[in-house]
């Protein structure tokens, strides 16, 4: 296990215990078996691992209880779902996952002291200038004042809510492990995550607090790895162009922006709506010299015989499908093969 530097508050107790891990048993649901795992706390999320260190799901930390409190072994469940279920036996790492617990909600209670501050004072504006602002802005400049734990809760709520719209993530687990290997190579130690969604998704999307979607059948008509990578460089570019929350509070309404403001919550059905346009919205066009300059970053090249004069307003796809092996392949043939697969367990 390793420790940051000693300091105080919140930051102090977050960096400290960023990188701690310990072993637990993972039960996804009642249907299935336990699995040994291995449990990292991060800044905002719990990742929960193989033993063979392959993603297999991240708790957000804020929306993490623990069912049975001051018994060992401690056992955890995302909130409001006890069917998923974490098991720690270690004492260490079962103090540390509480203090990482009570800081971040310390934390969240002091943001919440200060926004009922100026809750009244924003809902006054909000609801004054409604007639004058455009709903757009309302939304954007509400997204503006939510922190980054706020954010990936509000991703871990469309992910769970696109299960009954798309079927859960896809997770064999050669497949996880390929993808992680895709995502590394790409993006190397950024805390951002890859997800291949099994329907409905057209090509890729992205979801508030660092995730990346990529439809099944997008994936299954890449004849190589480079292919997909164009795709997924580009939904990183998009993600990057705009704030994600700002746009699906736009989706949402004015009274899921106000139930977040008072409340701290986006109302289940306003999950709904933003989830329904996050899955059936079809991937903007993304700035093709941007794009260029990430394919070039990442090591890849367009082929010469291929290589147009102009790259203005080329498509993502047109870019992916001229683009060469890569030096540094960017994935091994197996770990292709395995990702291609990833919808098949």
């Amino acid at each position: 296990m390793e420790a940051g530097k000693k300091g105080g508050g919140n930051v102090t107790v977050l960096a400290k215990y960023q990188r701690l891990e310990a072993e637990g048993i993972w039960h996804r649901s009642p249907d299935e078996q336990r699995r040994d795992v291995i449990v990292s706390i991060g800044k905002t999320t719990i990742t929960i691992s193989t033993l063979n260190e392959a993603a297999l799901a991240h708790w957000s930390l804020p929306a993490m209880e623990r069912i049975n409190p001051g018994q060992m072994p401690a056992l955890y469940c995302p909130e409001g779902d006890s069917s998923e279920t974490l098991e720690l036996a270690e004492d260490e790492f079962v103090e540390a996952v509480e203090m990482v617990l009570n800081s971040v909600r310390r934390r969240q209670g002091r943001l919440g002291k200060v926004r009922r501050l100026f809750v009244l004072a924003l809902m006054i504006a909000v609801l004054g200038g409604t007639m004058l602002w455009l709903p757009g802005a309302v939304a954007r400049h509400t997204a503006s004042l939510l922190p980054d734990v706020a954010r990936a809760s509000i991703g871990m709520s469309l992910l769970e809510e696109m299960d009954r719209m798309t079927g859960p993530p896809c997770d064999a687990p050669s497949g996880v492990r390929a993808l992680e290997h895709l995502r590394s190579r790409l993006f190397g130690t950024e805390a951002l995550r890859l997800v291949i969604l099994p329907s409905t998704l057209p090509e890729t999307a992205h979801l508030p607090g660092g995730t990346i979607l990529v439809a099944h059948k997008l994936l299954k008509g890449m004849e190589t790895p480079e292919n997909l990578a164009v795709h997924v460089l580009a939904e990183d570019i998009r993600r990057n162009l705009g704030d994600p929350v700002g746009r699906l509070l736009d989706v949402a309404g004015i009274t899921a922006v106000l139930a977040l403001l008072t409340q701290g919550n986006v109302p289940d059905e306003a999950v709904a709506r933003m989830a329904e346009n996050v899955v059936t919205s079809v991937p903007s066009p993304v700035p093709a010299d941007a794009l260029t300059a990430r394919i070039t970053a990442a090591g890849m090249t367009i082929r010469a015989s291929a290589k147009p004069g102009d790259v203005t307003g080329l498509s993502t796809a047109t870019i992916a499908a001229a683009i060469a092996p890569a030096t540094l392949p960017i994935l091994k043939d197996g770990d292709w093969i395995a990702l291609k697969g990833i919808c098949e367990d």
